[in-house]
């Protein structure tokens, strides 16, 4: 298991400059969250609700919150934004979504960054719809960076592709080779 005490200093410390930033999660919400869920937080995802904040924070300041803030009924949280996608067992339906994989930010244009909550290292997945075709969701799902770590290092360093600035080959995100087997 990484000890990631040195990375959530430094989120911790963006994140302050947000003004957007939720307070923390109290540690009987996160439990909640995840028997909701079904699965637990990947670690640093965890840690980063219950250390660094309830959302606000991250790319845009726009980390979504694990379970929505108490002045913002509207804004969606990850938990019923995962729920919410997961069809009913019965459906007959060619839309699916992939166990463990929580929307953390909403990009707009029904784009998110989500987590890979399942794999050791917390994989940041794109989810891009616009990229669904003939019914095969598969598509839709690229690599954006192969641990959760990775995707905030990014960040603090300004070098997302979402950065002001970046070019178009930046954007070149290999597919998830998980999707098929995972949807």
């Amino acid at each position: 298991m990484d000890n990631f005490d040195d990375l959530l200093r430094r989120v911790a410390a963006e994140a302050a400059r947000s003004g957007r930033l939720q307070p923390p999660v109290a540690a009987d919400s996160l439990m909640e969250a995840e028997q909701r869920l079904g699965f637990r937080l990947h670690p640093l995802l965890a840690a980063l609700y219950r250390e660094v904040g309830n959302g606000g924070f991250g790319p845009m300041d726009s980390l979504l919150s694990l379970t929505p803030a108490p002045a913002s009924d509207d804004e969606e949280s990850v938990v019923a934004g995962y729920l919410d996608r997961i069809p009913p067992a019965d459906a007959n339906t060619w839309w699916s979504w992939p166990k463990g994989v929580l929307p953390v930010l909403d990009w707009g244009c029904a784009m998110f960054a989500c987590v890979d909550c399942l794999s050791e290292d917390g994989t940041v997945l794109l989810f891009e719809p616009n990229a669904i075709t003939d019914r095969d969701v598969s598509g839709a799902w690229f690599v954006d960076a192969g641990s959760l770590a990775e995707w905030l290092e990014s960040w603090l360093a300004g070098r997302g592709w979402y950065e002001e600035g970046s070019s178009d080959k930046d954007f070149a995100m290999p597919l998830w080779p998980d999707a098929a087997s995972r949807l």
